[in-house]
């Protein structure tokens, strides 16, 4: 979303119609199920269990009387309650001066709203960062679009500042858990849920996650930025901590720190997917200098190959 001129919501969204969903259209050919696919809640058929199949449509009874693991199939349903789950936390001004994480999330949450609103869907939204900020209930058509974006773009998560004091400052850390239990209170049928985040957050997001995902169709997006994993070499700097606000002095020269770094991200990049895998769903990742279009579409192209 680079370029001159305020980020109005309508300005936004009419560059990412022509820049984003135009294209889709070409990609996709319309067939957005592959994109964001739910699972309906009738039961039409069964039939034996192929490799690949979802493990939570196994039907257990009719498993034990065949002695041959046999799976439900549904019926999709026509219209499809979305909600977005997106990440303001003070993480996610990191990135790009053109395109911070927050723009990224902007983007997505237009996005995915976008395509699912123009075919009749309902798309609420839950923005939240320490705690949950801001509850969008779920509505139709292109305001409904306009409302949440409105949001996303309002007072956007503030970047790390300039370093150089060595203060600390005071914050909370942005717990993941906090806005999956409001879900599972607020998400009573079968839905879509997106979860837009970079994923840092305090331990014990997985659990609640999971107890979503045996409910709804989750789609976990991360949204990161390549210098988390691997900072230019620039000297020596200030780094500071977007969620606690703590500053330590880093030689980004030095060889050592760099490969530690590198260490420390692929683990942590690792126990993010692991955990995700756990509760029973696929973490897709969209890097701020990532083409949206190509993402999207790898998100489809993995989500249709789990489902096959």
């Amino acid at each position: 979303m680079a370029g001159t001129g305020p980020l109005t919501p309508e300005r936004v969204l009419r560059r990412l119609e022509w820049r984003v969903v135009r294209r889709l259209d070409g990609r996709l050919q319309g067939d957005y199920r592959t994109l964001f696919r739910g699972t309906g809640i009738d039961v039409t058929d069964l039939r034996e269990y192929q490799p690949g199949d979802d493990l939570r449509h196994v039907d257990w009874n009719v498993t034990a009387r065949m002695d041959t693991p046999y799976v439900r199939e549904y019926v999709e349903d026509r219209d499809v309650t979305a909600w977005l789950l997106l990440d303001r936390s003070p993480s996610m001004g990191f990135g790009p001066v053109d395109r911070r994480k927050h723009v990224v999330v902007a983007e997505v949450a237009a996005v995915v709203a976008q395509l699912l609103a123009r075919g009749g869907n309902r798309v609420g939204a839950v923005l939240f960062d320490s705690a949950v900020e801001r509850m969008i209930p779920p509505g139709h058509g292109r305001n409904q679009v306009l409302r949440i974006l409105k949001h996303v773009l309002d007072v956007p998560a503030a970047g790390p500042g300039p370093g150089g004091s060595g203060t600390v400052t005071t914050r909370r850390p942005t717990d993941l858990a906090v806005p999956l239990r409001a879900a599972l209170g607020l998400v009573r049928r079968r839905s879509l849920v997106v979860v837009v985040s970079d994923f840092i957050s305090q331990p014990g997001w997985e659990r609640p996650l999971a107890m979503l995902a045996r409910r709804h169709d989750v789609v976990a997006i991360q949204v990161v930025d390549r210098r988390e994993f691997d900072l230019p070499s620039v000297g020596t700097i200030w780094v500071e901590d977007a969620e606690t606000g703590e500053q330590i002095l880093v030689d980004t020269d030095d060889a050592a720190f760099q490969q530690r770094l590198r260490e420390a991200a692929a683990h942590r990049q690792a126990a993010l997917t692991a955990g995700a895998r756990t509760a029973g769903t696929d973490l897709f990742t969209v890097a701020t200098d990532e083409d949206l279009v190509r993402a999207l579409v790898r998100v489809s192209d993995l989500r249709r190959r789990r489902r096959v």
